[in-house]
């Protein structure tokens, strides 16, 4: 069934075990209590999905897979939303995102609208659908070849390619596109214009978005922060009033700090922050819990007031996990990884 935040209207598509719930919406932040269909509370019941040539029969896509003449399963979506056409610089895209720990995301785009990806996330595209592979950030065109050579610049600064591309609707009616997430995780559509325009992001975390939405550099003015803090001295900044989708490790935890209240975290933990969400690492405390925690030495820290996004797996521990358990010649497998048995690279930055 759909759900409805009554604050800004976000759109959400829920299981029936969310009724009587309180959440709160990733968008504005807004709690509501999610009611039955028919309760006139801002759900509706969603069509039952008719089993067919390309379609699901199933809850979320993965219970039941019958090859040849009968079915081929898909992932039933999980999260829709989109924007109202209104007084804004960005394209009103809307968006459907499809399955769980692996998921993929759907962009309907309207004639003439165009959405932007990084390069090599693309699923598929409808017919109608234009591909144009860009140099530098899409949305900082116009300034000659300098300000796209010093724009393409800042993209590998964040560890990202020196392309962009962009998927047009030349058309006559609406078309599709969608994109693939580059590892297991979570899709989070972030509002910017429900955010204050800005959102500060670990460099890989951009995924698409609407057209007009700019990708920049954000830089660690502190220098602890930028050696210890996990995400060195340069994350990416997104800004704009339209859509855009994230993507991080694991599954994601939404806090909105008050003023001054601190949350201590792992390094490598943070996704996402508000522009005045404070950022800086500290000592984790303690000989024992330093050298034999697994941790590392330092800890992250934001203090509000604002958003924070983290996630429970970030990319780097699963790569760890993956590469301790690969046989090296000679030793079997590696063991130990986070302690001081690991590597002094762990002792000191944890995941």
């Amino acid at each position: 069934m759909n759900c409805n935040c009554p604050q800004c209207g976000n759109r959400y598509q829920v299981d029936e075990s969310f009724i009587g719930r309180t959440v709160k919406c990733r968008s504005c932040g807004a709690t509501f209590q999610v009611q039955s269909p028919g309760s006139g509370g801002g759900t509706e019941p969603v069509p039952a999905v008719v089993a067919g040539p390309m379609s699901n029969s199933t809850t979320d896509g993965d219970d039941e897979f019958r090859a040849g003449s009968v079915e081929i399963g898909s992932a039933e979506a999980t999260m829709r939303g989109g924007q109202a056409n209104g007084s804004r610089n960005a394209d009103a895209i809307d968006y459907e995102i499809f399955g769980h720990e692996t998921q993929y995301v759907e962009i309907t785009l309207d004639p003439g609208e165009q959405t932007i990806a990084e390069a090599g996330a693309l699923m598929f595209m409808s017919d109608g659908i234009t591909m144009e592979t860009v140099f530098g950030d899409p949305g900082q065109q116009g300034g000659g070849f300098w300000a796209k050579a010093m724009s393409a610049g800042k993209r590998v600064l964040t560890g990202e390619s020196l392309f962009m591309t962009t998927f047009t609707n030349h058309g006559r009616g609406r078309a599709v596109v969608a994109f693939g997430a580059p590892y297991p995780g979570r899709m989070i559509p972030m509002h910017l214009d429900q955010l204050g325009g800005e959102l500060i992001c670990q460099k890989d975390a951009f995924l698409c978005g609407a057209r007009g939405i700019q990708i920049d550099i954000a830089f660690q003015k502190k220098i602890g922060a930028g050696l210890f803090g996990g995400e060195g001295f340069i994350m990416q900044r997104l800004r704009g009033d339209g859509i855009a989708i994230v993507h991080a490790g694991g599954t994601m935890m939404y806090r909105e700090l008050a003023a001054g209240e601190k949350l201590r975290l792992d390094t490598g933990c943070l996704m996402a922050i508000g522009p005045t969400v404070q950022y800086d690492i500290e000592f984790v405390g303690g000989l024992k819990n330093a050298f034999l925690g697994g941790e590392g030495l330092f800890m992250a820290t934001v203090v509000g007031p604002g958003p924070v996004w983290l996630q429970s797996l970030p990319f780097s521990r699963l790569a760890g996990r993956v590469a301790s358990a690969i046989p090296r010649a000679g030793s079997g497998s590696s063991k130990g990884e986070g302690t001081v048995l690991g590597g002094l690279g762990e002792m000191f930055m944890g995941d």
